[in-house]
């Protein structure tokens, strides 16, 4: 195949594990006999100093003409104070939207080798298999009114959590094709005790499940399904939940894989004409700037995420595999970085990288 991948390394830690999975997919490519056509543009705080904003024009430009998109992190502690609309992670809202990606896959699953990494008993981590399914494109992130007004005593901030019967149908039927390959067991996580939004949410997914008779589906409340992570884990296939619940809880699934640099993501949107999915790809952690340029940061969420673009933006499952092998092989062996306790020398980023490469052969 020949493909083409846009680049976004961003901000902090960003540059360095985004590196390494370049590396991972380079070495992928000349083994199985692929061209993988790459270019780099600027997205998030290094965007907003070298254009004057978070997604510049020509960034947006290439990710629409990309088959697909690795990103690295955004953030910089220098902006943390100004409006939403002038910080980095504008960059990231804006190029979900360009693209269209409306459902984040984050995949958690524990590796026999970091069950003493999670703060969790090993008896409640090992055998975790799940994939938190994200709406990306709607609720309380995307809705209006929202801003800041009046002054003293009457300032008030608004946000708007609003999602349309559509945004949840798609978002809902994802989740379902996900788990008919899987467990067949759907897990829809809402507040429609309280919220309205919720109400709809449950509403619509409990019709679009009437297309769905082989799997299993059932509800919990966003407070529930918190604590049911840390107290039985394992009852988890697939989670389908609302943007900002999506966003709280598969971080909390970092505490299950033993290091939140363990998670990557996907986020899908349309089909293309061959079938593959439009995707953007990316690991679930920030850009850290306290260790940013140390090479020491744990590549393997940016690695993790080129195995999901290989597998869902161009089918290639024979190589997502290999990756996913190689990394599971690199964790075996202790060659990891020092988030993850290893008990020897930690190994650097780029060791990292260089070892899952080796791996895969």
């Amino acid at each position: 195949m020949e493909f083409n991948v846009l680049i976004l390394p961003g901000d902090g830690i960003g540059v360095e594990v985004t590196r390494e999975a370049v590396r991972v997919l380079d070495h992928i490519c000349a083994k199985y006999g692929h061209k993988a056509h790459l270019k780099e543009a600027l997205l998030g705080g290094i965007a907003i100093h070298k254009t004057g904003g978070p997604f510049p024009a020509e960034t947006e430009a290439l990710a629409r003409d990309a088959d697909a998109t690795l990103m690295g992190a955004v953030g910089l502690p220098e902006f943390d104070n100004l409006p939403p609309s002038q910080r980095p992670e504008k960059g990231l809202l804006g190029i979900r939207a360009c693209l269209g990606v409306f459902a984040n896959l984050r995949p958690v699953r524990s590796y026999a080798a970091l069950l003493d990494s999670s703060p969790l008993k090993n008896h409640l981590v090992d055998g975790v298999d799940m994939i938190i399914v994200r709406e990306l494109t709607g609720g309380i992130y995307y809705g209006q009114p929202r801003g800041i007004s009046g002054e003293g005593d009457t300032e008030r901030g608004v946000n708007t959590m609003t999602y349309t019967r559509a945004e949840i149908a798609r978002v809902s039927r994802m989740s379902f094709e996900l788990a008919r390959n899987r467990r067949k067991k759907v897990t829809s996580v809402d507040k429609s005790n309280v919220l309205e939004c919720s109400q709809l949410w449950r509403k619509v997914i409990l019709e679009v499940a009437k297309e769905y008779p082989d799997v299993e589906l059932d509800h919990l409340l966003v407070d529930n399904c918190a604590m049911q992570l840390v107290l039985n884990p394992k009852r988890f296939d697939v989670v389908v939940t609302e943007n900002m619940f999506g966003d709280i809880l598969s971080d909390e699934g970092a505490v299950l894989a033993g290091s939140i640099g363990m998670l990557p993501s996907a986020s899908i949107g349309a089909r293309r004409p061959s079938g593959a999915w439009v995707g953007l790809y990316e690991p679930v952690h920030g850009s850290a700037p306290d260790i940013a340029g140390q090479n020491k940061a744990n590549p393997f969420g940016a690695i993790g995420s080129v195995a999901a673009m290989l597998d869902y933006s161009f089918g290639l499952k024979e190589e997502a595999a290999a990756v996913n092998a190689a990394m599971e092989a690199v964790l075996n062996s202790g060659r990891v970085t020092a988030d993850l306790k290893p008990k020897g020398t930690p190994a650097t980023t780029a060791q990292v990288g260089q070892a899952v490469c080796e791996a895969i052969g």
